[in-house]
């Protein structure tokens, strides 16, 4: 069967990888292995990301908890205790059975980072996810975090709700050198994180962002899924003070002749939420594969 579905396979096939892409598709199995479910057990950080089912817009979001707040329950069943803030926009997804789901678990410490994908199924305590996709990425392009302490006082504020960026927005994205983007399929979702050193997202107008397409895996599972379907949503996180900037609306990728990738995102929705999340990390050490974002 293959792990690819044909968005996937046009854009392996436009850039000339797909023989690469076979060869990294065999990683991708439906299993959660033992040394998989121990680094999820460390993690007080997971990333989401699915459609709103009332909405249809895409949303990523930042589930914490104590390490051990992720687990795996079954050969491939990983489970979360808790879930979202009420007023989280994927807060309805994650409460619905079925929900095609992508999660994310990156540990800054170690660059180490892990995604399952599969459908959610509500629990008393929170939600399980039967895994349809299980796999790690190498750490190109992830920043170094040496430690993080949880901020048992933080509280998050109201969020603050926008159809545009505003002056502040745009430049905590361009301060920015980590986000995630969360895309979907038909029948399936993703999550993805994407890394450089500050300034490699550009905001040339408040409704739109850019950034370029480094080259990683192969796989192109964000590419492919926007080659199908162009919703998408970005979760921007301050790793100190737990802001986080999410948003929604639809990408496309602009391909150049030189063989340059850039993704332009157009906002729909914009939500910040001071204080979001009660971690607060160290200081980043920059990937010596960030390349310079003036290039």
């Amino acid at each position: 069967m293959d792990v690819y579905h044909p968005g996937s396979r046009a854009v392996q096939d436009r850039v000339g990888v797909r023989a690469v892409a076979d060869h990294v598709g065999r990683s991708i199995g439906q299993g959660i292995k033992p040394v998989a479910a121990a680094f999820l057990e460390l993690q007080p950080l997971l990333i989401a990301g699915a459609a709103d089912p009332a909405t249809g817009r895409v949303w990523a979001s930042p589930l914490t908890g104590t390490p051990g707040f992720v687990r795996a329950t079954g050969p491939r069943q990983m489970s979360v205790t808790g879930g979202p803030r009420p007023t989280d926009p994927l807060a309805t997804a994650l409460a619905t059975h079925g929900t095609p789901l992508g999660t994310l678990a990156l540990d800054p410490r170690t660059r180490r980072r892990m995604r399952l994908n599969g459908r959610l199924r509500p629990t008393d305590g929170g939600f399980a996810v039967e895994a349809d996709q299980v796999f790690s990425n190498c750490p190109k392009y992830l920043q170094k975090r040496d430690r993080y302490e949880t901020v048992a006082e933080r509280t998050p504020g109201p969020p603050r709700y926008g159809r545009e960026l505003t002056a502040a927005q745009a430049g905590f994205v361009q301060a920015a050198d980590t986000f995630f983007v969360a895309t979907v399929h038909d029948g399936g979702a993703d999550v993805s994180h994407r890394g450089g050193n500050p300034g490699f997202v550009r905001v040339p107008s408040p409704r739109a962002l850019t950034w370029r397409d480094y080259p990683g895996n192969a796989m192109f599972l964000t590419l492919g899924n926007l080659a199908a379907d162009p919703r998408a949503g970005l979760l921007f996180l301050h790793w100190r003070t737990g802001t986080t900037l999410q948003l929604t609306g639809e990408a496309h990728t602009e391909y150049g002749a030189d063989g340059e990738r850039r993704v332009r995102f157009t906002v729909t929705e914009v939500v910040e939420t001071p204080g979001a999340v009660p971690l607060r990390w160290s200081a980043p050490v920059y990937s010596p594969a960030n390349p310079d974002p003036a290039e």
